[in-house]
């Protein structure tokens, strides 16, 4: 059963910068879950478990687009240590700080696509604010199998000027 939004779910928040190191994902969605494998292993590598350092997905394309090769998206967890990469290909970088549209979805947080889409189509129109130059993003407060599926919690972040 697929939730449908209203403003009132929508409040809108000043972030600060987050640093975070970033393993990108390139290329076909269908090997999005091997990635994220690669990710969670180095994480814990790197001792930056989800509970003590917070996780952000950040979406550079469509979930859908033309061609699967264009598909991208930035797996991210939060921190200001140096970043050793073992292996991996990890970089440093920022989430910018700023104002930012947040939509809180509770359960079953694979798919974040009607979520974002309310963000943009329904509320940003409607709501008199104005984009900024940053891609919506997530963190992951909660997620499979630390917690059940439908009791997993994300929250999006549309950037505003």
């Amino acid at each position: 059963m697929q939730k449908t939004f209203t403003t009132d779910d929508v409040t809108i928040r000043d972030v600060p910068p987050t640093p975070v190191a970033i393993m990108e994902h390139r290329g076909d969605p269908a090997t999005l879950g091997a990635t994220i494998q690669r990710f969670i292993a180095w994480r814990k590598a790197a001792g930056l478990p989800p509970k003590t350092s917070p996780t952000f997905n950040v979406w550079r394309s469509e979930r859908r687009p033309a061609s699967p090769a264009d598909y991208s998206v930035d797996l991210c967890v939060g921190t200001d240590q140096p970043i050793k990469a073992n292996g991996e290909q990890i970089k440093a970088g920022e989430i910018p700080g700023g104002r930012c549209a947040v939509l809180r979805v509770v359960g079953y947080t694979d798919n974040l696509e009607p979520a974002a889409l309310y963000l943009y189509r329904d509320w940003l129109p409607a709501s008199g604010e104005e984009a900024r130059d940053f891609p919506i993003y997530c963190q992951r407060l909660s997620f499979f199998p630390e917690v059940p599926a439908h009791e997993a919690v994300a929250e999006l972040f549309l950037p505003l000027k």
